[in-house]
């Protein structure tokens, strides 16, 4: 990931998100989410593992179709880098 997406990323925090492929460990099910903010879903992907979720294929949509996704790693780095700045209006 390159600094222009991750700058992307940061200034489109508060633009809406989906996340698909996160799987719930106690129910072997996909676990749904409503849209979220895309730093939400990046917090939630980044975290999830200790929670009880395998986020080893989850991925978050956002923006206009065609636009890159963000992938597990993509959320830890970004994450890291950003933290509660993501969240933040």
């Amino acid at each position: 990931m390159d600094d222009a997406i991750s700058s992307a990323v940061l200034a489109g925090r508060g633009r809406d998100a989906e996340i698909f492929g996160v799987i719930d460990l106690t129910t072997k099910t996909e676990a749904r989410y409503v849209t979220l903010s895309l730093g939400h879903a990046i917090q939630f992907v980044a975290n999830a593992s200790v929670l009880g979720y395998d986020v080893r294929g989850a991925m978050v949509l956002y923006g206009l179709p065609g636009k890159p996704s963000l992938r597990k790693w993509d959320c830890d780095r970004l994450w890291a880098q950003y933290g509660g700045a993501l969240l933040q209006p």
